[in-house]
């Protein structure tokens, strides 16, 4: 009996280790199926000189793409040159820019009927350039010593600057109260311009005045104006 045993325990073995066997091979035969696709796939990177001109042709395009970084470079700096030549450009205007005086402007002098004993002094820029009309007008009236009074309060927030063909204004008040001073009559009338820094420059324009024009020294002049309104406020 246990020689039977023995010999049915020792077939069912050879049976199992059989079983397995058919296994494995079939495992080994879908694994050799499955073989033939990479040889394919791997058939092109064998052919020696066709895979060469690969890297070669990948590393020719990154060297050809490389100097486009220096075309946007160049680009770039287009901007920079704008840039460095708005500079010489404000320099040439602030090098074009003047005082106004007798050499790049044309003065008159008017009467006008209100308000009552004024003038009315306009400046227009002839030249072709900025003039920067500083301060107020110092005027002579014919042989007087002295300049007439400036009026302070007429003094602008910024000084006035006139383009080619624009025009300043300042008023002139000829007399204070009445009957307070003695009058003086005279013909001509001196206009000295002023320059950046207060002193005036040496050759006025000289005018002539209306007729019967009469001050005494109470009256003022008015700093230049943007507008002719302004300029006879005071």
């Amino acid at each position: 009996m246990r020689t039977h045993r023995f010999r049915t325990t020792a077939l069912a073995a050879t049976a199992l280790v059989a079983a397995l066997s058919l296994t494995a091979c079939a495992g080994n035969e879908g694994t050799k199926s499955a073989g033939p696709a990479p040889a394919a796939a791997s058939a092109p990177a064998a052919t020696g000189t066709d895979a060469a001109p690969g890297p070669a042709a990948s590393e020719t395009a990154e060297s050809s793409a490389s100097p486009a970084a220096p075309a946007s470079s160049g680009e770039n700096t287009a901007p920079h040159s704008a840039t460095t030549k708005a500079p010489q450009a404000t320099s040439a205007a602030s090098a074009a820019r003047t005082a106004c005086t007798t050499a790049n402007t044309r003065v008159t002098v008017t009467q006008v009927s209100r308000p009552i004993n004024h003038l009315l002094l306009t400046l227009k820029n002839t030249g072709s350039g900025l003039c920067d009309a500083y301060y107020a007008p110092h005027l002579g009236f014919d042989g007087a010593q002295s300049v007439f009074p400036i009026l302070e309060d007429s003094k602008p927030q910024a000084v006035v600057t006139l383009a080619p063909g624009e025009e300043a204004y300042a008023g002139i008040g000829l007399t204070g109260e009445p009957g307070q001073s003695k009058l003086y009559k005279s013909k001509n009338l001196r206009v000295f311009f002023a320059k950046r820094n207060g002193s005036t420059y040496d050759k006025p324009a000289t005018l002539k005045l209306p007729a019967e024009t009469s001050w005494d020294e109470n009256g003022f002049v008015t700093y230049w104006q943007a507008d002719r309104a302004t300029a006879l406020t005071f």
